[in-house]
Order: structure tokens, then sequence, then C-alpha cells
């Protein structure tokens, strides 16, 4: 049995030394990485050799990587590394780890050539200055088999606990048992499609009711199919990818249930927020800076063993483990998914510019199977994933930090007035990119990396916010096309724009999400609402063959009724109008069957009003509201009014943190009230967004960018109220447009749907 591992992990576990240091991060774009490949390369002569495909087993490890060039004129071989700012501020382990990398693949060569020496260069190319640099050194092959030989040495240990850890776990999954006494209804269903997908490589969507309990539904097949054998070869990695903090916690939980705590076999990690993770946030991330940086990579090894007998490694286990070894817990983290078979963590980890999660997938060449969770959510994620926004404000508060860079952020600031030179509406919509504007964050963003370090702290840090703002700018300006916007607003205070901006908006983000779709050996989409398929199939980029399921709901008509109140317009010109028939229906309703129930509306604004007329109505109703911006405490608050056997409305807003990923059971909560259609507010924003779209897919603009975003939030809402098979509640739409087919086609299939009447305003006048 062999053990493979690529040149690049057996450097970085065995050959890194010394402290954490991010300072030389500013990292091209991958992009100008090939770019800048590509010129070196093509300064070389005709007989230059490249991206050079080498592998050499030691024992049991099969070592293997691609060399990115050799001169067979000069017989030296090259390794290249682009970069930005100054050279001289690379740290001293990233210099380390390029000569390791570099050495190993001279020795591979050595042996591929039957070479007794050869030459090593480094070559550093600065993408900003075009200006290469060349490190040499010449060893023999003997040498060069000293050093291969003890990093393989000191690998080796760590590859046989691997693949011990590795048949250790296939048996433990191939044993394992689903953690209840039976599925649900509809569970089996779920988790059969799940299991046969990853089994066989196959992308699937699957659309499955709330309450079946999605999450072990999709977790236990996927790591019952990690273990069986497809291709010669079983899974690598699951990871379980969640739009929420509470999503991440309900898996995480499931994957404690499925744990063995006495002898783990399944390594378990949650990937949390730098922000959450991060001990010393007002600290830089080098060892000059931060005391959990400075030695990191000297006290990695030992942290690393302790918490891999941990089992499950979620944030406070991380904390632990890193207070204890004095290294950074979110850098621990980063370290260990090369270690760890179950990876719980935001979209943002996988589908993101630099996600880490799919950048190791493809380099690493790992069979993962990918579980997205509530996978509607993906859309709106991954178009502000690769949206970017810059605001000329910005320009001011850094132009007198540095002379430098205050010259150029001065001929940003002049691109930018001829940009809104003809601009008199507060929102524009633009055809192309301008490109001298481009050209000139190009520029402040070459100055910038040159003058970072110079600055002291404060001005650094907003600096550096700055910048990254600009990197992402300009790569997802390298990218533009037909599925962005590029857009600019201007203040007008009587509209309530404050500040300048531009950005480039992504609408579609196929384009981005295919390639990291493409790179899993299987990927699950889930969710309660994933209709219709042709939607989602061309907004997220899924692939042709991909399997779509719906799983029936194991719950039954007679569980809820569904009332559409036909005869109320939310229109914003009948916003006040409607305001008294729904109170009168929310109170009726009420009195019929005092309980708990949901009241949601299009804004804080149409919410406030909508309570004031149930409170004016029947003031002896219980009501609590949604308050805008409010923190995890008092969201905590406003679920806890949902008592079992309680009585009173909450409202919320819908499309808020109360629409969807709540579980209030029984009769925790009995009804909803969902007072609009959802659509997305009307604007010139959003306008653009269907002209888009309309051109992406003719006839399916406002389909696309109003409907089915807001009868998802609907959907998404009712399925609050039916959790188990032992729920009774009712729903109300009320909004005469749910009497559209168009509409009503959208609705799950298992409502039976009721047309009702609000009563007539003048019962009201007579009240």
């Amino acid at each position: 049995m062999t053990y493979a591992v690529s040149v690049r992990t057996l450097c970085e576990f065995a050959a890194r030394r010394g402290d954490l240091d991010l300072r030389f991060h500013l990292a091209p774009s991958g992009q100008e990485g090939v770019a800048g490949h590509r010129i070196v390369m093509g300064r070389r002569s005709a007989s230059y050799q490249k991206e050079i495909a080498l592998e050499l087993q030691h024992g049991l490890l099969r070592v293997r990587g691609r060399a990115d060039g050799y001169d067979p004129d000069a017989g030296r071989l090259e390794e290249i590394k682009t970069y930005r700012g100054r050279l001289r501020d690379m740290s001293a382990s990233q210099s380390q780890l390029h000569w390791a990398q570099l050495r190993l693949y001279g020795h591979m060569m050595c042996q591929k050539l039957a070479k007794d020496e050869i030459e090593l260069a480094l070559v550093y190319f600065n993408v900003t200055t075009g200006r290469e640099t060349l490190r040499r050194e010449t060893r023999s092959a003997a040498e060069l088999q000293v050093t291969f030989n003890a990093l393989c040495t000191e690998f080796l240990q760590w590859a046989e606990q691997e693949l011990r850890h590795r048949q250790e776990r296939d048996a433990a999954l191939n044993s394992l048992q689903m953690p209840f006494d039976s599925f649900r209804t509809g569970q089996r269903t779920l988790a059969k499609a799940v299991f046969r997908g990853i089994r066989d490589g196959e992308h699937q969507a699957i659309q499955a009711p709330t309450g079946i309990g999605k999450t072990m539904g999709t977790l236990f097949p996927a790591l019952k199919a990690m273990a069986v054998e497809s291709a010669g070869s079983t899974l690598d990695k699951v990871f379980f990818l969640t739009a929420k903090t509470s999503g991440r916690e309900v898996a995480l939980r499931a994957a404690r249930m499925m744990l063995d705590s006495d002898a783990p076999s399944l390594r378990v990690l949650e990937l949390a927020a730098r922000e959450q993770a991060c001990e010393h946030p007002d600290k830089q991330c080098h060892g000059d800076s931060c005391p959990m940086a400075r030695g990191f990579y000297d006290r990695l090894a030992s942290a690393r063993e302790t918490a891999l007998k941990q089992g499950l490694l979620d944030r406070a286990t991380l904390r632990e483990v890193g207070l204890r070894h004095a290294v950074c817990p979110y850098h621990l983290a980063m370290e260990l998914v090369q270690w760890c078979d179950v990876v719980v963590g935001d979209y943002n980890y996988y589908f993101d510019v630099g996600a880490t999660l799919h950048a190791q997938t493809s380099t690493q060449q790992w069979r993962a199977g990918v579980l997205v969770d509530e996978a509607h959510n993906l859309v709106e994620r991954a178009r502000a994933m690769y949206t970017a926004t810059l605001a000329r404000e910005e320009l001011k508060g850094l132009s007198n930090l540095d002379d430098r860079l205050g010259s150029a952020l001065a001929q940003v600031d002049r691109a930018w007035s001829d940009l809104l030179a003809d601009q008199t509406e507060p929102y524009q919509c633009h055809p192309t990119l301008p490109q001298a504007f481009i050209q000139a964050l190009r520029g402040a963003s070459g100055v910038i990396s040159d003058q970072l370090d110079k600055l002291e702290q404060d001005g650094h840090d907003r600096v550096l916010r700055f910048y990254f703002d600009v990197q992402l700018f300009l790569r997802l300006a390298e990218g533009f096309g037909n599925h962005s916007l590029f857009e600019t607003t201007i203040p007008v205070l009587t509209q309530g724009h404050s500040r300048t901006e531009c950005s480039i908006r992504n609408v579609m983000p196929a384009p981005y999400l295919k390639p990291r779709l493409d790179t899993a050996h299987a990927c699950v989409l889930f969710s309660a609402t994933l209709q219709p398929r042709r939607f989602y199939s061309d907004v997220l980029g899924l692939p042709d063959t991909t399997r779509w399921t719906e799983v029936d709901s194991p719950f039954s008509a007679d569980q809820l009724d569904v009332c559409i109140v036909g005869d109320i317009s939310t229109r914003w010109a009948d916003r006040q109008t409607s305001l008294a028939p729904m109170a009168h229906t929310i109170t009726s309703q009420y009195a019929r069957r005092p309980g708990n129930y949901l009241v949601f509306a299009s804004s804080f604004d149409y919410l406030h009003r909508l309570a004031e007329a149930v409170n004016s109505m029947q003031p002896d109703i219980p009501t609590w509201l949604q308050e805008r911006g409010r923190d995890a405490a008092a969201r905590a608050a406003f679920l806890d009014r949902f008592q079992a056997g309680g009585c009173g409305i909450g409202f919320a807003v819908l499309g808020g943190i109360f629409a969807e990923g709540i579980d209030l059971p029984g009769d925790r909560l009995v009804g909803a009230f969902i007072a609009t259609l959802g659509l997305p507010q009307w604007n010139p924003a959003n306008e653009a967004l269907r002209a888009c779209l309309e051109q992406n897919f003719a006839g399916r603009g406002y389909d696309y960018a109003y409907l089915y975003p807001g009868l998802r939030k609907v959907v998404q809402a009712a399925g609050r109220i039916i959790r188990t098979p032992q729920d009774q509640g009712v729903v109300y739409l009320m909004d005469d447009r749910y009497n559209r087919p168009a509409v009503r086609g959208l609705l799950p299939s298992w409502w039976r749907v009721q047309t009702v009447r609000s009563p007539r305003k003048d019962q009201f006048a007579k009240s």
C-alpha cells in the first residue's frame, strides 16, 4: 500500500520553521500568476521544457509534483514564484519553503535524467514591474538525495499513521449505524439518493421538505459512501457547507452523534470565520506583533498531534488546543484541513474567490464530496462573493498617509470624476468597464504594495483593507462579461444615498461556480426550495448531467390549511388600505384558535404599521416585533417568546433571520400570515439585474429577478409551521397575486389551497 503526497504538502509538513508571517501576502491574482509564469517561460529558449511531471517512490511514499521549467542548455531547473511588493519583505519561513520544494524537484530531476549535479534557480517575478530576480545554487545529486530522504523520513511515520487512520476510518464507517431507531418519512429516500450520488461521482440537486431531518439525511449517507471504493479509491473528504452559523451547529451536532467518543476514528473539523477565531484581533499576523504567530511552525507539529486525537474539532476545542500550544486557533484549523475527514464551514470556504477548500481539493487532487445545505441561499451568497464595491470617500481618508500613495490615489480620484461627469441620477449602470479607471486602480495597487509596510499600524490596517477591496475589484474586472454589471452611485441626500460608490456586481454566478463544482468528485445541493429547476441550473451553473430528485413530503394536506386572501393588495400604493383587512384576518384567526403565530411583512416599516393595526383592533393580544440590526441575544429573546402552550403574535420581516432555519415544532408555532408576495423592491438596480438576466435567458428576466426569489422566501417562511408528522397549522397568503396560475404553480404540490375573502371596508367603518 502506498501513500501519495505532493511535493508541496511534504515540504509544508516537514520543512517549515519559524513564525507565521502574513506580511508578504500581497499575492497576485490567479490570472496574474498564470500570466507571470507565461511571461517568464516566453523569455526562455526554444529548448526550454515546461511543466515537467515528476514522481518518485520512497518506501511507501509516492512523492509527486510538477516542476515549472528546465533549461537543458544551462542544466538549470527553475521554480517560478510571482509576487507584488518588495522581495526583501519575504519571511524566512516562506523562502525556506520555496527552497525545500525546489530541492526536492532537483533530486527527482536528477533521478529522471541520471545527472550527478544540477543548477537550481528560484525565479521571482514581480507582476507589477515585470522584473525577474534569480536566486541560484548548484547541488550535487548526492546532496539532494540526502535532503529528499530526510524530509521523506520525517513524513514517513506520519504517513504510516495516516494510512492506519484511513483503514480504521473506513472500517468504522462501514459499520456505522443511523443514530436513531428509524428514518423519518422521506429521510430514507433522501439518504439513498445522496449515498448513490456520492458513490457514483454524480452531482445532484435534491428538493426535500423541511422537517424531515435533511442534515442527518445527507451527512450520514455521505459518510457511508466515503468508505465505499469507487474507481480504485475511497473518498478523501466530505465538506458540509452552510449559509449560516446555525446550520453549522446542526451539522456538528449530527456529527457528534455519530462519533465514537472513546476511540474517534473520524476527524471532524469546524472552520469558523477569522474574526470569530482570532485571539488578538488588534494585532497583525506576524511574529513581531502577535504571540500566537511567533514560532507558529516550530510548535505546529505538537499542536497538530494533540488536535487530531480529539475527533471533533469544533471552535471551542480548537481554541483550547491553540492556547495550550500557543498557536493561532484560526490558522491551526487551516493547517488541519489536510488531515481531517469531514470539514464543516461556510459556503465561502469552497465557493469564494480564494476559497481554501477548493484550492486544496484542486492542488491535492482530493476526491471530495461536497454537501451544500439550504442551497437556495447559494444564489445570493455567490453573487455577493463575486461582487466588489469601492467607496470614493475612502480615498480622501487614505491620501494623507503617504506622499506616493496620495499621488496614486489622486489619479484614481481624477479618473472617478471623469467617470461620473455625465451622471445625473443616483444610480447608473454602464455598458462597459472604464479602462482609464481600471488602469488608475492598477497603478494605485502597485504603490500600495510598495508602501504598505512603511505605514503606522492604524494606517497600515486601513490601507490594507482598501487594498484587498481593490484587488477583488481588479480580479473581477479581468473576468468581466455578460454575467456582471458595472454600476456607479452618487450621493443624493433626499434619497438616502450618502456615499459615492462604484461596483462590479455579479448577477449570474454560474461562470465562477462551475469550475468549483467540476472539481468536486460529487456535489449535493439540497433545500426545501429548489424549484424551478431551470432557474437554479442556469444561475448556479449546474452541469447538464446533474441528477434532480424531489423527495415527497411526509406531511399531509390535512395538517396545513393554506388560505389565500385573494382580495387584498400589498402593492406599494395599496399598503395603507391593506392594513385594516389584514389585521381583521389575523385577529379573527387568533380568536378561532388562540396560540403562537408569526406575521411576515415585506419591510420593517410595513411590519410596524401592521402590528399597530392589530394592537389597535385587539390590544389584549400579546405581540412582539423583530427589530432592525439586533444582536444574538435579542434574536434569542424573540424566539423564546414562542413557548409550548403559549399565545401571541410575533412580527418579522420576510426573508430575514426568522423566515428560515428556525425550528418551532408542536404548538410553539401554529400559524403564519404572509403579508406580501415577497418580490424584491422595484428600483433601478433591480431593473438592471432583470435586464441582464433577460439578456442571458430570453423571456425569463422578470421571473429570475423577481418572481422566483420572492416565492422562495414565501415557501421558506411557510415551512416554519409543520415540522413533525404530528403538527397542525394554518398559513394565510395575503395578496391578490397569489390567485395567478403562474404564482400558484410555484407553491408546494402537497399544499391544498383555498381562497377566502377579507372583510369589506365598510365593515371596518361600522366597527
